[in-house]
């Protein structure tokens, strides 16, 4: 009896696709899950497996055919000694919808074999990672589709508001170059639109590989009983009891908020309030000079906020080299309105027409003053409260990170923690990374969370990179370095983008030539660290940099240059 092959459901709302690739004709021999076509949605791009091992022997599309969700699109013959699956059943395999059995496992013999608790970059990765491998996995998480924060209210949102803030600006400082432009119209709306479609399109082809692996993907969240047992509640309210043998948690991160400020509103907000994108306001006070608040600080600025920024230490991104960040100052320093630093907040009052705050300088002197808006970014803090972690033996330290080894196991060797709550930085990279580790030592495979380096950008304007040992690490712990800083005024390809900002640094040992640090200042300095990262994680010399040949005219040939400064 021939089995119907059909397009499989990729995620709520998509209708129909593209063929975009046809792997077997009439005839062919196929294996179960071996990829037969690839489809194209508005949303992802999926690959659909053959359902069971057999022959194909009709292929109704061809590339280019757009087919709606469930329509036939070849025709599988089983082999005679291997029964056929009724066409219900291969919907439901090709799709990747789940037997009720899987729904509430019950019983020690019916333990889930892995439980992953969060879907974001970490949890989401490790899930995929380690039914790859083999496992049987559950996720659990609230959201529609896997994504998290950097997904659905953080990294990729973020990113898509700076790129209307690049194209704003550029568009601002074309008149230099003979280009000249009419003031731009923002439709704001649009934006938000358009914004919501990107993270739409991500998470809803994560969506779609979570019904491909067959994983169990429960919306709700999950609290220990034991270290064995997990009390889940969906978001319909019913509760039940989940049975595991290992589990990983990455619940993530969400902000801090000022002392004494116990909830955000509609004028005193976080990231995530910031990138719902509600309205512009005239002013804006962002409270904090890290990472998070001057990426979103620069997209106000550009969408036409009057932008302040108040930091309490003595420079912005504490933490990062005072050189590289006189880089991107010089720059902010026109685009907001002012910036305070080694100054507080005292007091914020919401009123009727904005935000009463109260600021004092290094001084002790106080100064009143009135925002729209108030974006408090501050920080983050792990989620490690209110998952019952108490009613296990997994360990939490003083600034509430679970304490793992460099397996990401806990005190509870089947437990393991991955991303914002297993200690800093806290990077949706340095997440995936460690996802894969746990995965693969939950899939019983030797591996370890080593790594040389990893690299943290600002996608501000200018970006701002770094990996490895910094300067100030260096002088910190005492360590001789010798560094080589090349500007950018003198880099072809930058002075052909219309700027002239930006500086590439390399930190070595003096004595063995070793690479011990990496870090740019200037456009396209998140993509240019990679090479960076890659030369620390092979134990580079900076000989190696300079006789790697750097294609002309690039910015990556900063790193040339610098490593060339080192020669002598």
């Amino acid at each position: 009896m021939s089995i119907d092959v059909v397009v499989p459901e990729v995620s709520d709302g998509v209708t129909s696709g593209t063929i975009i690739a046809v792997s077997v004709k009439a005839g062919d021999s196929v294996e179960a899950e071996q990829t037969l076509m690839e489809l194209e949605t508005d949303k992802a791009v999926v690959a659909i497996p053959s359902p069971q091992a057999g022959r194909i022997t009709d292929v109704r599309v061809q590339e280019g055919t757009v087919v709606a969700i469930g329509a036939v699109i070849a025709v599988l013959e089983p082999p005679t000694n291997e029964p056929a699956l009724h066409n219900e059943t291969t919907v439901a395999e090709v799709s990747g919808k789940e037997s009720s059995a899987l729904q509430e496992p019950t019983g020690d013999d019916n333990a889930a074999e892995l439980v992953v608790i969060g879907a974001g970059p970490g949890g989401y990765a490790a899930a995929f990672k380690a039914a790859e491998l083999g496992l049987k996995v559950t996720l659990i998480d609230p959201e529609e589709n896997p994504g998290g924060v950097c997904l659905h209210r953080g990294c990729i949102p973020s990113k898509a508001l700076l790129h209307v803030a690049k194209l704003i600006s550029e568009a601002e400082e074309s008149a230099a170059i003979g280009v000249e432009f009419s003031s731009p119209k923002i439709s704001l709306e649009r934006v938000r639109d358009w914004k919501n479609e990107v993270v739409a399109g991500l998470t809803g082809g994560l969506g779609g590989k979570v019904k491909r692996l067959k994983l169990n993907y429960l919306r709700g969240t999950a609290r220990f009983q034991d270290s064995h047992t997990l009390n889940v509640t969906l978001l319909d309210g019913s509760r039940s009891e989940l049975k595991f043998k290992q589990a990983i948690i990455a619940t993530g991160s969400r902000p801090l908020l000022l002392p004494g400020l116990e909830k955000t509103s509609a004028r005193i907000i976080d990231s995530t309030g910031a990138l719902d994108l509600s309205d512009v306001p005239q002013s804006l006070l962002v409270v904090g000079g890290g990472y998070i608040g001057l990426e979103l600080g620069s997209a106000y600025a550009a969408l036409g906020s009057k932008v302040s920024v108040v930091e309490m230490t003595d420079g912005l991104l504490p933490g990062c080299d005072r050189d590289l960040v006189s880089v991107l100052k010089r720059r902010l320093d026109k685009k907001f309105t002012e910036i305070l630093l080694k100054t507080k907040v005292i007091d914020l009052k919401e009123q009727k027409n904005g935000v009463a705050v109260t600021l004092e300088d290094k001084k002790g002197a106080q100064s009143k003053n009135r925002f729209d808006k108030v974006l408090i970014s501050i920080g983050r803090r792990p989620n490690t409260e209110n998952l019952g972690l108490e009613n296990t033996a997994v360990k939490i330290n003083d600034k509430g990170f679970v304490v793992v080894d460099g397996q990401q196991r806990s005190a509870e060797e089947h437990i393991f923690a991955i991303g914002d709550i297993a200690g800093e930085p806290m990077l949706a990279h340095k997440a995936y990374a460690e996802a894969n580790v746990a995965a693969e030592v939950a899939a019983g495979r030797k591996a370890v969370f080593d790594p040389r380096a990893i690299p943290a950008v600002v996608f501000t304007d200018p970006e701002v990179a770094w990996c490895g040992l910094t300067e100030t690490e260096a002088r910190e712990q005492k360590i001789k370095v010798k560094t080589a800083k090349m500007p950018w005024r003198g880099n072809g390809r930058t002075l052909t983008l219309g700027r002239d900002d930006g500086m590439t640094k390399l930190i070595i040992d003096p004595e063995t030539d070793q690479l011990l640090g990496v870090a740019v200042a200037g456009p396209g300095a998140g993509e240019l660290i990679a090479e960076g990262a890659l030369a620390l994680e092979m134990a580079s010399v900076s000989e190696d940099l300079r006789k790697t040949i750097h294609p002309h005219p690039t910015l990556s040939e900063t790193i040339y240059d610098a490593a060339e400064m080192l020669f002598k």
